[in-house]
């Protein structure tokens, strides 16, 4: 690579490979991500609102091509804006902040985030379960699947280190409900920190979990501002959020919201009765870029790689900004009744489905074949529990939202004779 920033420890991949090509190893990173079924199973995952609910609500597909997009700008203007730091031989991979947020929600399972607690609940007694962790397994182990072999996408140091939002294992927190990454993928931290992280002294949860390279902090800003500001777009426009609901949620948090928050919400509240919230909210997405800045910091790692090297620096008021907007969506949006029961919906189906599954394949292997032929060969190889409770998780987690719709339906529902969708 002509980019100075990396070096052959950056773009070291999980198994050695002499393959040469015209990209950059992080382009082929990339478009190993685009061109996988992975990745445009997202079209039928819920953001907020199930898709096929509105023509015009985001999907998971939909806001990862978001981020990705302010991701790449992010790393432009940091590049323009920093002269002094960064040239033409030496910046910020653009296509590797670009994978790191078309990855960045490919483990999230179906139902959305209700769809993430309900799997974890039932996967605790064989370890969890963990949007971000299955993220990490997808790309190291899931992708490529063939011959009952699972192998990966065989990725780079930096790009494995680019998604690694938490880096805290399941077993070092106490009873944790997210924010971890499995046991067994300990050796995935090895590798990407060289056997070297816990030199840096760093407690297990929240510290440990805001260790992170530049790249990881570029798709964390990029995905607070594609979903903050979005969300919010989607929620007014499908009525969730009306003028009505947020000048009587202003009242009822004056004490909990700052001064400057009140003024954002006086905003948004002027867009709408303007009409013209959807053009004001899409300016923001160019403000909140233009409110990062780089620093420069001290790591143990600087001498292994310049990805510890800076910090990306936001304004305080657009963290505020951020603030209030996810706690509207949260207290107007997420607690509504319409979404709980969606959620209760989607629980029903997932605790259905896994249940008849562990009933099937984990606690017992019985003959009765319930999974297509791949999963159903993989899971009956495995001896150890365990590892065959983790490969049920991981067919559930890849379900879209109507494909585990049309599953419960096939296993319950007598009127239900569909046969063509097994695969």
């Amino acid at each position: 690579m002509n980019n100075k920033f990396y070096n052959e420890f950056d773009i070291e991949r999980l198994r050695k490979s002499d393959r040469q090509d015209y990209r950059t190893p992080f382009q082929i990173d990339r478009d190993r991500i685009i061109h996988s079924s992975e990745f445009r199973r997202l079209q039928g995952k819920t953001q907020v609102f199930l898709p096929g609910e509105y023509d015009y609500y985001r999907t998971r597909l939909t806001h990862s091509i978001e981020v990705a997009q302010i991701g790449r700008s992010i790393c432009n203007y940091l590049y323009t804006s920093n002269k002094d730091i960064f040239n033409e031989n030496y910046f910020i991979d653009a296509d590797l902040v670009e994978s790191s947020c078309l990855t960045h929600d490919l483990g999230h399972p179906p139902f959305g985030h209700a769809g993430e607690r309900t799997l974890h609940n039932l996967m605790k007694p064989y370890g969890g379960f963990e949007g971000n962790a299955q993220t990490l397994r997808l790309i190291t182990e899931i992708f490529y699947t063939s011959e009952n072999v699972r192998r990966g996408l065989n990725p780079t140091r930096a790009f494995i280190d680019s998604i690694l939002k938490y880096k805290s294992l399941y077993s070092n927190l106490n009873n944790p409900n997210n924010h971890f990454i499995y046991d067994f993928q300990k050796q995935f931290l090895d590798f990407t920190f060289e056997n070297k992280l816990s030199e840096t002294n760093l407690t297990s949860g929240n510290e440990l979990n805001s260790f992170r390279s530049i790249e990881c902090q570029i798709m964390d800003w990029a995905d607070d501002t594609a979903y903050a500001i979005n969300d919010l777009v989607d929620s007014i426009s499908g009525g969730f959020i009306t003028i009505y609901k947020l000048l009587k949620w202003r009242e009822e948090n004056q004490s909990k919201i700052s001064d400057l928050q009140a003024k954002f919400l006086d905003e948004i509240i002027n867009w709408m009765k303007k009409g013209n919230y959807k053009p004001r909210f899409g300016s923001q997405i160019g403000d909140f870029i233009l409110a990062c800045s780089i620093s420069e910091t001290s790591s143990i790692f600087n001498a292994l790689t310049n990805r510890y090297k800076y910090n990306i620096v936001i304004q305080k008021e657009f963290l505020e900004k951020v603030e209030l907007y996810k706690k509207i969506s949260t207290d107007l949006v997420f607690k509504s009744s319409q979404l709980h029961q969606m959620e209760f919906k989607g629980n029903k189906m997932l605790s259905g489905i896994f249940e008849v599954l562990e009933d099937n394949y984990i606690t017992s292997l019985k003959p009765i074949k319930l999974l297509p032929d791949f999963t159903d060969n993989i899971i009956r190889s495995e001896n150890d529990k365990m590892v065959r409770a983790r490969l049920v998780c991981d067919y559930l987690s890849g379900m879209t939202d109507s494909f585990a719709l049309r599953t419960y339906k096939r296993l319950f529902d007598a009127d239900y004779s569909s046969i063509t969708d097994f695969v």
